[in-house]
């Protein structure tokens, strides 16, 4: 990855909003970061990490512009012996106190007909994965992982205490509506994460004129730009195949005009 690609990711996951802002969520609180002071990203270590891991240095490069925040200690593995429990993300001291943060970036794509409820409705691109299935990790594993026994002693080094802890998620998410999607699907979640829509291969007829990019999965979370080598609608859909052959849904761009935007070709 070139240093524009990495600048480019860094500021499509600037540009990524949360996926809710207010009341929490499944019981959940969301914690929201002052504005980014420096929008510069350099660090060109990260290029040989895959997506997460490159997300959470951006996230850790955010906190370190705020001097309200002081990182404690960051990715804590917690042991049982030779066993790994679990990971904290971060331990943060911040002007509301102590605070463990676990960060979340996801895309979902909304399915109607998948669940009874608009939290039950998104899943992955791939339907490996559900946002249903993560809140439940986070409230019922993840975030107990703080009272752990086995974790006490490394807050004690850290000179803290579980319960003077406040607990919050950094969740941000890139959400696709299904094509021609007129409904309200949100009550809860932000409707600005909404990144583009999803469709199968035989839909894409309907867009014959445009042209498309395939990015590699470490460039998904930037915004769509001109400056890449644009595929033809035949030469897009013999290049997409296999993937949906192998039932992988891949994130793509296609450009109408002047008009970028991103896509999932879906092969369910």
């Amino acid at each position: 990855m070139d240093k524009a690609n990495l600048q480019r990711n860094f500021e499509g996951y600037v540009n990524t909003p949360l996926l809710w802002t207010d009341a929490p969520v499944y019981g959940l609180s969301p914690y929201i970061f002052k504005p980014i002071s420096n929008q510069h990203f350099t660090d060109e270590t990260v290029n040989r990490l895959r997506l997460g891991k490159m997300i959470e240095h951006f996230v850790f490069h955010q906190l370190a512009t705020d001097p309200s925040i002081t990182i404690l200690a960051k990715n804590i593995q917690i042991q049982d012996g030779k066993r790994t429990i679990g990971e904290l993300d971060t331990l943060l001291l911040t002007e509301v106190g102590p605070v463990h943060l676990e960060i979340i970036y996801k895309f979902y794509l909304y399915d109607p007909d998948e669940g009874e409820t608009e939290l039950a409705h998104w899943i992955g691109p791939n339907r490996k994965d559900a946002l249903l299935q993560k809140l439940t990790k986070l409230k019922e594993k993840q975030l107990p992982l703080l009272y752990h026994p086995k974790t006490q002693t490394m807050l004690e080094r850290l000179s803290l205490k579980s319960d003077d802890i406040k607990q919050y998620v950094f969740f941000k998410a890139q959400l696709f509506l299904p094509l021609d999607f007129s409904d309200d699907a949100f009550s809860q979640l932000n409707p600005a994460c909404v990144n583009g829509f999803y469709l199968k291969k035989d839909e894409l007829i309907r867009f014959r004129t445009a042209e498309f990019y395939i990015p590699q999965k470490q460039d998904w979370i930037m915004d769509a730009h001109d400056s890449v080598e644009w595929m033809t609608y035949h030469n897009f859909v013999a290049e997409v195949s296999p993937w949906l052959d192998d039932n992988r849904s891949p994130l793509c761009w296609m450009k109408e005009g002047t008009k970028t935007q991103k896509i999932f070709v879906v092969w369910w």
